[in-house]
This record gives structure tokens, C-alpha cells and sequence, in this order.
């Protein structure tokens, strides 16, 4: 039992979820920092508020806060618009080691091989 738990943690797979997952925790603080520290006082100064969780709408007697809503929306653009700009590097860079497939030249049939599959058909033909 220890060998195979061994094995599994040993997998090429299992090491980079690991490192995926501790460089995801490292860039989701990076892009609280990015959001909570700059992008939030800027959107602050625009509106007049405090904070952005004070931000709200009232409608009738009913008070609808959508500053931590727009808030969380903005760190998932964010986040949705690096991991793209990395996965897109990588699958570049990734097409560029990859060797071409060697193409097979196609042989195309002679004259005489097209007579002869002429002439069969032409006799299965005939038999029927």
C-alpha cells in the first residue's frame, strides 16, 4: 500500500496540480493585492463612496449592495484574462518545439493500374 501511494504521488501529474495549485494561490494573492489596493480606490474616487462595499443602489425600501458583487467580478476578469494570456503562451511555445509530422508522399496509381481496376469493374459488371 505504501508503494503504490509511492508511486501515485511520484506521477508526473499529482507534482503539477501541486505546483499548479501553490503558483494559483501565489497569483490569486497578487491579483487581491491588484484589485483591493488600485483598481478598487480608483473606482472609490469615481463614485464618492468610502469603500466599495459600501457601494449599494436603493430601490423602494430595499437596499442592494453590489460593491463586493462588482468587486469579485473584476478579480475573476482579471484572473480569466492571465490565465489566458498564459495558457496562449504556452501552447505557442509548446507548437514551436514540436516537430512537423513527416508527410508521406502519395503515391498516385500508373495508367496500367487504372485499366486494370477499369477492366475488373467492367467484369463484375458483366457478370451480374
Amino acid at each position: 500500500m505504501i508503494k503504490e501511494f509511492k508511486e501515485f504521488i511520484a506521477r508526473g501529474n499529482v507534482i503539477e496540480l501541486a505546483v499548479g495549485l501553490v503558483m494559483g494561490q501565489a497569483f490569486t494573492a497578487i491579483v487581491r493585492a491588484l484589485v483591493d489596493n488600485i483598481i478598487m480606490p480608483l473606482i472609490v474616487a469615481m463614485t464618492g463612496q468610502t469603500k466599495v462595499e459600501s457601494l449599494v443602489i436603493n430601490i423602494a425600501s430595499a437596499e442592494v449592495g453590489y460593491g463586493l458583487f462588482l468587486q469579485a467580478i473584476i478579480k475573476f476578469i482579471l484572473i480569466a484574462i492571465a490565465l489566458f494570456i498564459v495558457v496562449k503562451t504556452i501552447n505557442t511555445l509548446t507548437a514551436k518545439n514540436k516537430p512537423a509530422p513527416e508527410e508521406t508522399p502519395v503515391e498516385a496509381p500508373t495508367v496500367e493500374e487504372y485499366l486494370a481496376e477499369i477492366r475488373d469493374l467492367l467484369a463484375e459488371k458483366a457478370e451480374k
